[in-house]
């Protein structure tokens, strides 16, 4: 099948014709649904259609918290409704290509066995359905071990049990899919696959067919399924932001530099233990000034700088405030109200530029541990929309508070989110949907990006 790229202003990447299923293989603790849940949110962030089906939330729906004995091939009517799970899973993922134009789908399961998979690539090739599998394969204990607990204690299947039980039933459960599994090997070869072994120190890949594919696989090669956090926090108040100004490079204000001074043992408190951390900033002064003191903090934390996490560029209109941009540009001022994700300042950027220019960030964060980025507004709530899978029409709308620290831990199902609030005051940025555009005076908040 042909795939077919254009670019056109407002819309990105555009994929044309495109119907990729990726199929997850692999024993149970092995990330496969971190994995599967991640490359959907990142396609997604991408404007890519992408969906997943989860053969287990379909056996649920039967067998809601089935025991180990459940999985043992010798159960015949486990394996029956394990089976009509997963004809199941099957079907909806190809009604939802024919009905709703998707472009790539996410069997997330087992398929342990050739049969099985040799099954799903037969009902894909009748629907004229790209295949491409996707096996986790992990023989490290130590890793095993920490997503036994990470799964029995977000898992549906053990809501509500003690958690040494469920970790020793799940064990168990594991015990009865290696009786069967199939790695997949040279027998196969006709499929295209990509093999992570102990969670990417190895990556094997065959046969990818197209560029849609290629980005999923390099995707995949910079994941990792360790436990680690990620830090945000945009710089402290800055002048512009008393000013009710956007963009610029201005300094920040004398709160702002409390914000710098209190910044390390905010950090401190919400790390809880000693790991090192990496420092990224944006290129301009205000992310700059405020990183400098948890730069020079005992621990010594590594700092970098990226140009792609410069503020959003708003072109002309760089160094107004609201009310002079709806004076000067009404047409542009309901116009970004109106589609604010995909409007572009004249001469500047929209947010979905902002979003194809950290592709990069996003890449090197899925690879890295512990960072902790100093930015700016709108590139924070574009990176915040890719961890916690926020719809884009939403992502420009999100109030991002100054002084605030946003701890995200990525977890199995889910990404968690503690925010740890400075004590030192700051003016709000946050404009609504549809609100005016006066500017206000300090004590009552100003507008932003």
């Amino acid at each position: 099948m042909t795939t077919y790229y254009k670019k056109t202003n407002g819309t990105g990447v555009q994929v044309e014709d495109t119907r990729i299923a990726v199929i997850m293989v692999g024993l149970p603790a092995r990330g496969k649904s971190l994995i599967a849940q991640k490359v959907v949110r990142y396609l997604a962030w991408l404007s890519i259609k992408a969906k997943t089906f989860n053969v287990g939330s379909y056996r649920r729906a039967d067998t809601p918290q089935p025991t180990a004995d459940f999985f043992d091939t010798a159960n015949k009517d486990g394996e029956r409704l394990r089976h009509a799970a997963a004809e199941a899973a099957v079907a909806d993922m190809v009604r939802w290509f024919e009905r709703e134009s998707g472009v790539v789908a996410i069997l997330d399961a087992t398929n342990s066995t050739k049969a099985r998979r040799r099954w799903v690539k037969q009902r894909c090739d009748a629907n004229n359905i790209e295949t491409l599998y996707v096996e986790s394969k992990c023989d490290n204990e130590e890793l095993v071990m920490q997503n036994i607990m990470e799964v029995k204690t977000t898992s549906p299947d053990y809501k509500g049990q003690d958690p040494e039980t469920a970790a020793k039933d799940f064990r168990n459960r594991i015990r009865n899919y290696e009786k069967v599994y199939q790695t997949i090997d040279e027998d196969e070869k006709d499929l295209t696959y990509v093999k992570l072994i102990d969670v990417g120190n190895q990556v094997i890949i065959n046969a990818i067919k197209d560029y849609l594919q290629s980005r999923v696989v390099y995707y995949l090669m910079n994941l990792h399924i360790r436990p680690r956090s990620i830090w945000l926090s945009r710089h402290g108040e800055s002048n512009f932001n008393l000013e009710g100004k956007i963009g610029g490079d201005a300094d920040i204000s004398p709160r702002g530099e409390m914000y710098a001074k209190a910044l390390p043992d905010l950090v401190a408190s919400s790390v809880g233990d000693d790991r090192q951390l990496t420092i990224w900033t944006s290129t301009l002064k205000r992310t700059i000034q405020t990183a400098r003191y948890l730069a020079a903090s005992p621990k010594g934390y590594d700092k970098l700088e990226w140009k792609a996490l410069d503020e959003l560029d708003s072109g002309v209109c760089d160094g107004l405030t609201y009310q002079e941009i709806a004076d000067r540009y009404p047409e542009d001022f309901k116009a970004r109200d109106d589609d604010k994700y995909n409007y572009r300042y004249r001469g500047g950027e929209s947010y979905r530029d902002v979003v194809i220019r950290l592709e990069p960030i996003i890449m090197e964060l899925e690879r890295s541990e512990n960072i902790i980025i100093v930015t700016h507004q709108a590139v924070l709530r574009c990176i915040y929309a890719y961890y916690m899978n926020v719809p884009q029409e939403q992502s420009p709308w999100m109030e991002v508070p100054l002084h605030t620290l946003i701890k995200l831990t990525p977890r199995a199902y889910s990404t968690e989110e503690v925010r740890f609030k400075a004590n030192i005051p700051a003016v709000s940025t946050f404009r609504s949907k549809g609100s005016t555009a006066k500017h206000q005076e300090p004590e009552n908040g100003h507008k932003d990006h």
